[in-house]
């Protein structure tokens, strides 16, 4: 139990997890187009999840912060009534950049994503952006080899996992739906079912779900079981799922570790001194 915070209260429930890759759509991050595609996909997610028994239903839906997970979001939300609770925790995934080119950029907090969306479309007025949900963890901008990957979103699980569980605002909720990207999804997958090595692929738009299996020897927490993993049944189109897994990460043939990237132009000058567990602050 981390420092300072209360007992978490035994009634809260204990709530199974849905990982969904974002659907596909234009690889710019500037970009703002929404694809056919990804707007027929993520149709169909939500038809899908609407479709289920109430008591089976997300109850809470989390989101990276980039705009194509977003716009998978967007249907479902609009399909439950729920807001979207934006979690930077939930980010793709970049390689470190090269020294001495700056950082990547970070996606907008949830108070001016509430803002900024509507005026991108007025369609985003029918949505609403949860603000009282502040970020538990933020990604570092010189980006992370895949050990860093693999250490942000044990993390982040870890993190946000006792935070569903002992927020009061928080705990009544039965299912939670993550929305993100192939490789946090990928490690995520891995960390819950304690198989570090486990190979899959995530194409876009699908599914993976998780319940709480029993405790662990010693009654130290709880494991995980896998009820569904990288699934896209729910999907009529399966030609266009573009799966990814981490043995496409491209590697240097030296040194065998992740190529880096270049950073923003202009961004060389800048500290990022802000990064890791931010359950604490205030600033997302």
């Amino acid at each position: 139990m981390s420092p300072g915070m209360d007992n978490p209260d035994r009634s809260c429930q204990r709530p199974p997890f849905s990982c969904i890759r974002r659907s596909k759509s234009a690889d710019s991050l500037a970009s703002l187009v929404t694809h056919v595609t990804s707007q027929a996909q993520a149709v169909e997610l939500a038809s899908y999840l609407g479709l289920l028994p109430k008591d089976k239903q997300p109850s809470a839906i989390f989101s990276s912060p980039y705009y194509r997970c977003l716009q998978t979001s967007k249907p479902v939300a609009e399909r439950l009534s729920l807001p979207i609770c934006i979690e930077h925790g939930l980010s793709e995934w970049y390689s470190p950049v090269v020294p001495g080119t700056g950082l990547f950029p970070r996606p907008k907090s949830a108070l001016e994503l509430r803002a900024m969306l509507p005026e991108i479309s007025p369609s985003w007025n029918t949505v609403e952006i949860d603000p009282s949900w502040r970020s538990i963890w933020l990604p570092p901008r010189k980006g992370e080899d895949l050990e860093g990957i693999q250490a942000r979103m044990s993390d982040f699980l870890v993190r946000f996992i006792y935070q569903i569980e002992t927020r009061q605002d928080m705990c009544h909720h039965k299912n939670i739906l993550l929305l993100s990207h192939a490789a946090p999804i990928i490690t995520m997958c891995r960390h819950l079912l304690a198989q570090p090595k486990l190979p899959l692929r995530v194409g876009c738009c699908t599914l993976s779900q998780f319940s709480r299996g029993r405790d662990t020897a010693g009654g130290q927490g709880s494991s995980w079981e896998a009820v569904l993993l990288a699934s896209s049944a729910h999907l009529t189109d399966q030609t266009s799922l573009r799966d990814w897994g981490l043995e496409d990460i491209v590697t240097d043939d030296v040194t065998g570790k992740v190529v880096c990237d270049v950073g923003v132009p202009g961004t060389e000058g800048e500290d990022d001194d802000t990064f890791g567990p931010q359950i604490y602050s205030n600033k997302l």
